[in-house]
């Protein structure tokens, strides 16, 4: 043992670490804000050694168009042992790992350590200099790669949301003279994301691998879902057949394919020559039904455009009576609108209605209303209204059904459904009509939305938690719009500056 007694050090131990200089931590975040305007820059007003960067003055063109210095940025004066990094450049070097098809975090923070007028121009706190800073400067100053993925996951996504709100306000302004009903027609789609766990791989032996009550541990959020299975019910119940190849018993052959992820719900319009454009986004876990996207959705879509949409193209998922509710119209003033969607066999036959809206029995009698009640069924509590034979009531007229109903023993035949006018639509609505086959074809727009996303890797994310995935998915499509906006913007300077007689 020491001759010195421990307890002497006591008081040093109880000592506080100085306290941080807040005229330090002011300086270092005076200049955040204004970083955060860089985008919105004019090109001339830049520095030489930006105008200097090819990349730097191709991401101007492509990430300038948002009002950048109104980004909800999180607070920047609070201090947290470290300075504080603002989420506006964050996202803007997100947008650009996905640009760049940059797999990981640390591969972008390479990238813009590499590019340093790129990431002066994002908005990272680079000191104010005249001339371009260095490799090694840059390095110093961006927050390491696993910060890089800790702030993805903490984003709070309606800063996010708020690109996307950009986005359709200018594709709105930059296609009000060319396409004024733009987004009075759109379709809704899901798209599967696959998470990133064992569970998702074939060769990897996992027990009880579609058990769902088996959370896989590599990713807390992800559900299992089910994905290429067919809406519409066939009507024969016979057994399907053994295959013949790899022959295994009838009864466990799978319906679909299952799989542990998210599903990211989208809304597209399409405007003929111009292309396809997202209006809103919504991303849950794979086990929540398509119809659920539905409602919150068209609120944000009402909320960017300013109106309601007139038209809407569904799969037959989307069959339910809210949806033809939603898009009815009675005398509206553009043209009856209307949802187009397949309608999808769900047991019992299809029904009728006489000139009052009651729904016909088979033997062809309309069915009076007997009684309603609240049905806390489905998505939604919603009224409900119970339809009994006519020849039992409103008075009992002691006469035989004429088809001899198996239910005319117990009171005749009676029917449920939804008192909304949607639920006479869905049987209603004349799908081979020319209108409904022109709106249905809306619905490449959001495949041809998928198909880019795909592209941009919305499929198989390398990330494991599903607040990230949600923030990345964003994030592609408001890259989605953004270079749609780019192209929409190239060709009119082509038109504009072409001269006469040039084809």
């Amino acid at each position: 043992m020491t001759s010195i007694s421990i307890l002497s050090h006591w008081p040093i131990w109880r000592q506080k670490p100085p306290p941080a200089r807040r005229r330090d931590v002011a300086s270092f975040h005076q200049p955040m804000r204004p970083a955060a305007q860089r985008l919105s820059a004019n090109p001339t007003d830049l520095p030489h050694f930006v105008q200097d960067s090819a990349t730097a003055m191709r991401y101007l063109r492509l990430l300038g168009p948002p009002t950048w210095s109104a980004f909800p940025d999180r607070d920047l004066h609070r201090y947290y042992g470290i300075p504080t990094v603002p989420f506006a450049p964050f996202t803007a070097a997100c947008l650009v790992k996905l640009d760049r098809h940059i797999p990981h975090m640390s591969h972008l923070r390479e990238y813009l350590v590499e590019h340093p007028a790129l990431t002066w121009l994002l908005g990272f706190p680079v000191p104010s200099t005249s001339r371009c800073p260095s490799s090694a400067e840059i390095d110093a100053i961006l927050p390491t790669a696993r910060h890089f993925t800790r702030m993805l996951r903490t984003m709070p996504n309606t800063c996010l949301q708020f690109l996307l709100d950009e986005t359709v306000r200018l594709l709105q302004a930059e296609l009000a003279t060319v396409s004024p009903d733009f987004g009075r027609a759109i379709s809704l789609d899901t798209k599967h994301i696959l998470a990133w766990v064992q569970e998702n791989n074939p060769k990897a032996y996992v027990k009880d691998r579609y058990n769902k009550d088996n959370q896989p541990s590599g990713d807390p959020d992800c559900r299992l879902g089910c994905k290429r299975r067919r809406n519409q019910r066939t009507s024969s119940k016979e057994p399907p057949p053994t295959p013949a190849a790899n022959p295994v018993p009838a009864h466990t052959i799978s319906v679909g394919e299952y799989y542990w992820g998210y599903a990211s719900g989208v809304v597209a319009t399409k405007v003929p020559e111009w292309g396809e454009f997202v209006l809103a986004e919504l991303t849950q876990p794979f086990d929540r039904a398509d119809v659920s996207y539905f409602h919150p959705l068209m609120t944000d879509v009402e909320r960017r455009l300013g109106f309601r949409p007139t038209f809407g193209a569904f799969d037959a998922a989307f069959d339910a009576f809210y949806v033809y509710d939603h898009f009815h119209r009675d005398g509206a003033h553009w043209t009856a609108g209307f949802a187009a969607v397949p309608f999808a066999e769900r047991g019992g036959h299809r029904k009728t209605f006489d000139d009052r809206g009651l729904p016909l029995c088979k033997a062809g009698f309309p069915m009076p209303l007997r009684y309603t009640f609240t049905s806390r069924t489905g998505l939604f509590p919603h009224e409900c209204g119970r339809h009994v034979c006519p020849l039992h009531y409103p008075t009992e007229t002691n006469e035989p059904c004429p088809i001899d109903h198996k239910q005319w023993a117990k009171g005749g035949c009676t029917t449920t459904m939804a008192t909304s006018i949607g639920a006479r639509l869905r049987y209603q609505i004349d799908r081979d009509s020319e209108a409904y086959d022109r709106v249905y074809k809306q619905r490449t727009a959001t495949e041809r939305i998928n198909s880019q996303a795909v592209a941009l890797g919305i499929e198989r994310p390398k990330l494991r938690n599903g607040a990230a995935i949600a923030n990345q998915n964003t994030l592609i499509y408001v890259l989605i719009n953004l270079r749609a906006l780019q192209r929409m913007r190239t060709r009119r300077d082509v038109l504009h500056n072409k001269a006469p007689g040039d084809p």
